[in-house]
């Protein structure tokens, strides 16, 4: 009598063993199919090409966070813009400061559009450009300026609201000097 296994690998190898029962003599064999199959070679090749495309889609990946990021700052800006709401940021805005805001996130919005393969120092670059420029708009917004109130056109403070220049002091709060 005679005993015969078969067992399969996750690799697709195919062991067969057999064992004669009265005299205890055991055989295995191995078969393969390396027909459609990757060679080691090939395998090395593919690993190599990995690493070697590897900082390449680092690269990739951080020049698209760097668009992203600018995208949603730029998105979200403007989606504040439309929220004409009483607590909304328009409400807050004069009209000339949403319109200067709004000609710029189109400039933003246009150059992206324009520059798909941007590096993320333009990118970076670009933003902080909107930011710099929405900045003192948003400041002004946020102090309950904007909306035609304190200030002259263009968010510059009006000459009853600015401080007074250095040097001069101001006569509404007395300065007391301690030694």
């Amino acid at each position: 009598q005679v005993e015969v296994t078969f067992d399969v690998s996750a690799d697709g190898i195919l062991s067969v063993s057999a064992v004669e029962k009265s005299t205890g003599k055991a055989e295995e064999i191995k078969i393969t199919n390396d027909k459609g199959r990757l060679s080691d070679a090939e395998i090395e090749a593919m690993l190599a090409d990995a690493e070697k495309y590897k900082a390449e889609d680092e690269a990739n990946r951080i020049r698209v966070e760097a668009k992203n990021a600018l995208e949603n700052y730029a998105y979200g800006l403007k989606s504040s813009l439309a929220d004409e709401g009483e607590q909304g940021l328009a409400s807050k805005l004069s009209t000339a400061d949403k319109d200067a805001v709004t000609a710029k996130l189109n400039e933003i919005m246009a150059w992206c559009d324009a520059n798909i393969n941007a590096e993320k120092g333009e990118y970076e670059q670009k933003q902080g450009e909107l930011e710099e420029f929405v900045s003192p708009i948003l400041q002004q917004a946020a102090a309950g300026g904007g909306g035609g109130g304190a200030g002259a056109p263009g968010g510059v403070p009006s000459a009853s609201t600015a401080a007074p220049p250095a040097g001069v002091p101001d006569e509404a709060s007395p300065i007391e000097e301690i030694d």
